[in-house]
Formats: structure tokens, C-alpha cells, sequence
């Protein structure tokens, strides 16, 4: 398989989960795309680490940034990535099911940022 096309999958569903942030007005569809684009670094950091180690095998390892290389740190970084993704979806559902219950509905246009009307600031 070519090293390039991790990458190019990777760029595309970046720019879908992008695409998903901006244009959704479900709130549960925008963490969706959150999702989608954290999922893309995910791959671009295992096919980072997997092309890096494929063009290292030649290279003493004495020439390399660190003396001792860390295997496989493309997947442990995947791994915090995971993690910090399922904390993510974990706060924001509590967060939308909250407002689900007070409001009846999860459209982000209709979110009012502020408790009372007469904070709003005129402008």
C-alpha cells in the first residue's frame, strides 16, 4: 500500500467532520463531526509513525532525534486522542441531554446563550 493514501483518507475525513461543524444545526450531529475529525488524526498519527519507522530501518539509530526510540508512539498518541475523544462525548451529551430536558429540542440556532432576555446586549 502506497504511504500516501492513509494521508488522503485522513484529509477527507477531516474536511467532512469540517464540513459537519459548520453546516449541522443538530447538536448531536456536530459531535458526530467532532468525532470524525479526531478520528482523522488518529489515522494520520499511526500512518506518521508507520511511514517514519519504514524510512528509519536503514538509519543507525544514533542518528535519530532520540537515542532510544519510542515504539510506536504514533499509537500511543492515538491512544490519548481516544481517550481525550471519549471525555469529549461524555461531557457534551450530559451537556445537550441537560438541554434537551429544559428545552425540548437540541437545534443549535435556537441555543440562547444568555438565561434572560434583558441581558442581551442591544446591537
Amino acid at each position: 500500500m502506497h504511504a500516501i493514501i492513509p494521508y488522503v483518507i485522513a484529509a477527507l475525513l477531516f474536511g467532512l467532520g469540517v464540513y459537519g461543524v459548520l453546516r449541522r444545526r443538530n447538536a448531536i450531529l456536530v459531535l458526530m463531526a467532532v468525532e470524525l475529525m479526531l478520528n482523522a488524526v488518529n489515522l494520520i498519527l499511526v500512518a506518521a509513525d508507520s511511514t517514519m519507522k519504514a524510512t528509519l530501518t536503514g538509519v543507525q539509530p544514533e542518528a535519530w532525534a532520540h537515542p532510544v526510540p519510542e515504539p510506536r508512539s504514533g499509537a500511543i498518541f492515538a491512544l490519548f486522542v481516544i481517550v481525550l475523544a471519549a471525555a469529549e462525548v461524555g461531557v457534551g451529551l450530559a451537556i445537550i441531554l441537560q438541554y434537551y430536558r429544559l428545552r425540548r429540542n437540541v437545534v443549535l440556532d435556537e441555543v440562547a446563550l444568555h438565561e434572560h432576555e434583558h441581558e442581551r446586549v442591544a446591537g
